[in-house]
C-alpha cells in the first residue's frame, strides 16, 4: 500500500470551463465529457451551476444520474434557493457534493456584496448548516481568497468547518497570486486553524500564466485537492490545466511525494474530446497535449531522441495515451485500423455511427492521398449530431468574382420538403447564409465565424465553427469539407438545426 499523500483531482471543465467564451456545451456534449472524466478517474466532477438556468439544472441532474464512480458537485451561491436547486439536481447522484461559496476579499465584500465582514461570516455559517442538512458532502469556497485578509480567512475556515463543511477551497479567483505567496497562504491556514479531518482545496486562474505553478506550490505546501479543467479552459485566461498538474505530479513524484487516482493514459483522448465539443483548439506548443509536445525538428534533438528518448523527453507519449508510432490512414486502410484510430482519438460511437463515419472516411480518402487525425476528428464532429437533423443540404451553387455581386442558390430539405432560394451577399458564404435564412424563416444572427484548415496542402479539409443567436438562445455549429463554402453552410445548418429542435417549432417554409 502506498504511503504517499493522496491528492484529490476536482474537475470543473463542465462548470468553470464551460464559462469560457465560446465553450458552451449542450447536454450530449457534457455527457461525452463526463464519460471521459470517468475514464480518467477524476475524484470529483463539478457538473454545473444548477440555479443558473433550467438547462443547467437539467444538465447537472443528467450527469448525476450518469456518473457512477466520481462524486458529482453542483456550485451554488450561499443562498437558500441556490442550495435547494443544487440539492434537487443532485438527488440521483451516487456521491453528491454541494459546493457553495461567498466572497471574502475586502473589495468584493464592499463593492459586490455590499456586506460587512460579520454579515458575510454569519451568512456563510448559516448556509453551510443549511446545505449540510440536505447533503453530507459540503465544499465551501472563500471567493477571492488570495486577496482576502488572513485573520478573516482563518475565522471563515474555522467557522465553516464547525458548521459542517468537509472541504474548504482557497481560490485564486482572479489569478492574482504568485507561487511562493500562495504556498505560504496554504501553510499559514494549516498553522493557524485546526482543520481536523477537513480538506484544503485550491482553485487557480491563469491571468498571470501561473495557475498550474500556483496549484503545484499549494500542493507542496499541504493542499489536499486541486481544482482544474481539461486543456485549462475557463473564465478569462482559463484555469489550471488538469493534464499539466497531473503530469507534473507524476513525472516529479519524488519532488512532491504525492499521488493521484488519474489514469494518465486517458489524458490525450479527453483533451481531444474537449476540442471536439467546444471547438476551442489547443495551441501547438501547449504542454502535454499540444501538437508539438512530443515533436522534434532540430537535428541534434532528433539524434538524441533516436539514441535514447530520455535525452529530450521527460515523459513518454504513451504515458498520456498518445501512440508513439501512428499508422498512416488512406484509401487502402481497413476497418480495423480505422476503428482503432477512432478509439485513440477519444471517440466512442455506436456501430451504426462508425459505419457511417467509415463511409465518409473512404470518400475523403479517395480525394486525398493521406487522411490525418485532424481530418478524422473533423468528420467525426459532423457525425456527432445531438439533434434531429430537420434541415438538410441538398445542393448549393455560388457565382462570385471581384467584378459582380456574389449570388448563391441553395436547395434544402426541410422536414422532408425540398425548397430552393437565391440570394446575394457580400461574398459567397454571406450570400449562402442569406438564402438559408429566407428558406428557414429565421431571425437568427451569426455571432462568430471561425475557419481553420485542419490539414496542409491545396486539398486541405476546411473546418468551420459558428455561433448563431436567436433571441436569448445560442447554438454552436460545426462543418467540414474540402470546400470552405460547403463547410460554412454545413456549420450554419448544424446550428440552425439545434435552435429548431430546442424550440420545437417548424421552419417557416
Amino acid at each position: 500500500m502506498s504511503s504517499k499523500r493522496k491528492i484529490i483531482i476536482f474537475d470543473t471543465t463542465l462548470r468553470d470551463g464551460e464559462q469560457s467564451p465560446g465553450c458552451t456545451m449542450n447536454l450530449r456534449d457534457k455527457l461525452l465529457v463526463a464519460e471521459h472524466l470517468e475514464a480518467l478517474r477524476v475524484d470529483v466532477i463539478e457538473a454545473g451551476f444548477a440555479a443558473a438556468s433550467k438547462g443547467d439544472s437539467e444538465s447537472v441532474s443528467e450527469i448525476a444520474r450518469y456518473v457512477k464512480n466520481a462524486a458529482v458537485a453542483s456550485l451554488c451561491r450561499a443562498l437558500p434557493k441556490d442550495i435547494d436547486a443544487s440539492a434537487e439536481a443532485l438527488r440521483h447522484a451516487k456521491h453528491p457534493r454541494i459546493h457553495t461559496f461567498i466572497a471574502t476579499s475586502p473589495i468584493h465584500m464592499e463593492y459586490k456584496l455590499k456586506m460587512a465582514p460579520d454579515k458575510v461570516f454569519e451568512q456563510a455559517i448559516a448556509m453551510v448548516k443549511y446545505a449540510r442538512n440536505l447533503c453530507e458532502d459540503i465544499e465551501f469556497s472563500l471567493e477571492d481568497a488570495s486577496r482576502s485578509e488572513r485573520p478573516f480567512i482563518y475565522r471563515m475556515v474555522e467557522g465553516v468547518i464547525k458548521a459542517g463543511a468537509s472541504t474548504i477551497n482557497i481560490p485564486d479567483t482572479v489569478g492574482y497570486a504568485i507561487p511562493h505567496e500562495y504556498a505560504q497562504l496554504i501553510a499559514d491556514i494549516r498553522k493557524n486553524v485546526d482543520i481536523g479531518k477537513a480538506r484544503l482545496s485550491v482553485h487557480c486562474h491563469n491571468d498571470l500564466g501561473l495557475a498550474v505553478a500556483n496549484t503545484l506550490a499549494a500542493v507542496a505546501a499541504g493542499a489536499d485537492q486541486a481544482e482544474c479543467t481539461l486543456n485549462g479552459i475557463g473564465e478569462r485566461a482559463g484555469n489550471a490545466a488538469l493534464e499539466e498538474i497531473v503530469m507534473a505530479l507524476t513525472t516529479r513524484r519524488e519532488a512532491f511525494g504525492v499521488e493521484t487516482n488519474i489514469d494518465t493514459t486517458k489524458i490525450y483522448s479527453a483533451s481531444r474530446c474537449i476540442v471536439q465539443v467546444t471547438g476551442s483548439r489547443v495551441q501547438a506548443n501547449k504542454a502535454i497535449v499540444g501538437e508539438n509536445a512530443f515533436a522534434h525538428e532540430s537535428g541534434i534533438h532528433q539524434h538524441g531522441v533516436l539514441a535514447n528518448p530520455l535525452t529530450y523527453e521527460i515523459m513518454t507519449p504513451e504515458s498520456i495515451g498518445l501512440p508513439k508510432n501512428k499508422m498512416i490512414l488512406g484509401k487502402h486502410s481497413g476497418r480495423h485500423a480505422f476503428d482503432s484510430r477512432l478509439v485513440e482519438l477519444g471517440f466512442q460511437f455506436p456501430a451504426d455511427k462508425v459505419n457511417e463515419l467509415f463511409i465518409l472516411f473512404k470518400a475523403l480518402a479517395d480525394r486525398k492521398k493521406t487522411v490525418s487525425d485532424a481530418d478524422i476528428e473533423a468528420l467525426a464532429r459532423d457525425v456527432l449530431n445531438p439533434y434531429v437533423e430537420r434541415i438538410k443540404l441538398k445542393y448549393f451553387n455560388v457565382l462570385a468574382s471581384n467584378a459582380i455581386t456574389p449570388m448563391s442558390t441553395v436547395r434544402l430539405i426541410i422536414d422532408n420538403k425540398e425548397v430552393e432560394q437565391v440570394a446575394s451577399g457580400d461574398g459567397p458564404i454571406n450570400a449562402s447564409f442569406a438564402a438559408i435564412n429566407k428558406l428557414v424563416g429565421t431571425k437568427a444572427v451569426l455571432e462568430t465565424f471561425k475557419l481553420n484548415a485542419t490539414t496542409g496542402g491545396a486539398n486541405a479539409l476546411g473546418e468551420v465553427d459558428v455561433s448563431v443567436r436567436e433571441g436569448d438562445r445560442l447554438a454552436r455549429g460545426h462543418g467540414s469539407s474540402t470546400d470552405v463554402v460547403e463547410a460554412s453552410i454545413r456549420a450554419y445548418l448544424h446550428a440552425l438545426n439545434i435552435l429548431m429542435c430546442e424550440k420545437g417549432s417548424s421552419a417557416a417554409v
